[in-house]
C-alpha cells in the first residue's frame, strides 16, 4: 500500500506542478531564444489556414451578401462531384506536375553533365544555364507570351518559319496550350535540377573515374555505370521539391493562358484563385483550397515515404 502511494506521489518532490510560465521560464535559454520565430511561424501559417477551414463552411458569396449562412460539408460535395472544373484542373495539375518534373530531371542531367566537364568558358556557361531560375515567374511569363510564343512576331514563330520547310508557325498558346505550360516550366525548373544533380557529380570521387578509364570504360559506359548509379538519391530529392513547387504554380497560367482556352490549363492552384476572386465565392475558393491543402500533404507525403524506403534499399 505503502508502495502505490509513493506512486502516486507528485514528481516535484509533493509539491505541485509547476505551471506554464514557471516552466516556461526555466526552460533552457536556446528554446527562450527560438519562441518568437516559433510564435509568429504559428501565428502566420496556422491562423489563416484555420480561416480558410472555417470559412470553407461557409455559404458565402460576395456579390450576394445576404444569402450567407452555415453550409456544412456542401462546398466539398459540389466540388468533389459535381463541378466539372474540379476534376480538369486536378488532371491537369497532374500532368503539369509529372511532365515538368520528369522533363526537368532530364534537361537538368544534361546541363549538369556538360558543365561537369572542365572546357573555356564554362564559368559562363553555367551562370548562363542557372538564369532562367533567377528570373521572376511574372517577368519570364509576360516575356514567354508576349516575346518568344507570340503568333506574330514570336522568336519562337520566326525559328519555325526559316527552320522547317512550309509556313509552321501556330498560335502556341491557343492551340498547344498544355504543351507551351510545360515547355516554360521545364525551362525555368531544369537550372534548380542542374545545380542538385551539379553537387552530385562533383561529389562522385575522381578516383573511382580513374580506375573506371584505366579498365578501359567509354565516356558511356562511365555514365551509366558510376554516375547514374551514385546520381539516384539526388534524382529523387530533385523530384520531391520539384514536385513540391511546381503542384502550386499559379503566374504561368494566370499570365499565359488565363486557364484556357476553356480549362485545358486550368490547374488547381488558378481554379482555387478563379473560385474566390473571380466568382467571388468565398466559401468555395476556401473548400477547395483545404482540399488542395489535404491533396499536397497526400502525395508529398507517398513521396517522402518512397524516398525513404530507395534510400535504404540504395
Amino acid at each position: 500500500m505503502a508502495v502505490a502511494n509513493r506512486s502516486l506521489a507528485p514528481a516535484y518532490g509533493g509539491a505541485a506542478r509547476p505551471s506554464f510560465m514557471h516552466r516556461l521560464l526555466h526552460q533552457p535559454i536556446g528554446r527562450l531564444l527560438i519562441l518568437p520565430a516559433l510564435i509568429y511561424a504559428i501565428v502566420v501559417t496556422q491562423a489563416p489556414f484555420i480561416l480558410t477551414l472555417y470559412y470553407s463552411f461557409q455559404r458565402w458569396n460576395l456579390q450576394r451578401p445576404s444569402t450567407r449562412g452555415f453550409a456544412g460539408f456542401d462546398n466539398y460535395r459540389f466540388l468533389l462531384t459535381e463541378d466539372p472544373a474540379f476534376r480538369a484542373a486536378l488532371l491537369n495539375t497532374a500532368i503539369f506536375t509529372i511532365s515538368a518534373v520528369l522533363l526537368s530531371l532530364l534537361v537538368g542531367l544534361f546541363y549538369a553533365e556538360l558543365v561537369n566537364h572542365r572546357f573555356p568558358g564554362r564559368g559562363i556557361v553555367r551562370t548562363l544555364l542557372i538564369t532562367p531560375f533567377l528570373i521572376m515567374p511574372a517577368a519570364a511569363s509576360l516575356t514567354w507570351k508576349n516575346m518568344m510564343l507570340n503568333p506574330t512576331y514570336g522568336v519562337v514563330d520566326w525559328v519555325t518559319r526559316t527552320a522547317l520547310p512550309g509556313d509552321f508557325s501556330p498560335n502556341w498558346l491557343g492551340v498547344y496550350p498544355k504543351e507551351s505550360i510545360i515547355l516554360v516550366l521545364v525551362w525555368r525548373w531544369a537550372p534548380f535540377m542542374m545545380l542538385i544533380l551539379l553537387a552530385g557529380m562533383q561529389s562522385i570521387s575522381e578516383e573511382v573515374r580513374e580506375a573506371a578509364r584505366v579498365d578501359g570504360a567509354t565516356a558511356w559506359q562511365e555514365f551509366r555505370s558510376i554516375t547514374l548509379p551514385h546520381l539516384s538519391r539526388f534524382m529523387q530529392l530533385g523530384g520531391l521539391l520539384g514536385t513540391v513547387y511546381i503542384v502550386q504554380d499559379f503566374d504561368p497560367i494566370y499570365l499565359m493562358t488565363k486557364g484556357g482556352p476553356g480549362t485545358a490549363t486550368t490547374n488547381l492552384s488558378y481554379l482555387t484563385y478563379r473560385k474566390a476572386v473571380e466568382a467571388s465565392n468565398v466559401g468555395q475558393g476556401a473548400a477547395l483550397g483545404v482540399i488542395v491543402v489535404i491533396l499536397s500533404m497526400i502525395v508529398i507525403t507517398l513521396l517522402i515515404r518512397w524516398l525513404d524506403r530507395m534510400m535504404r534499399n540504395a
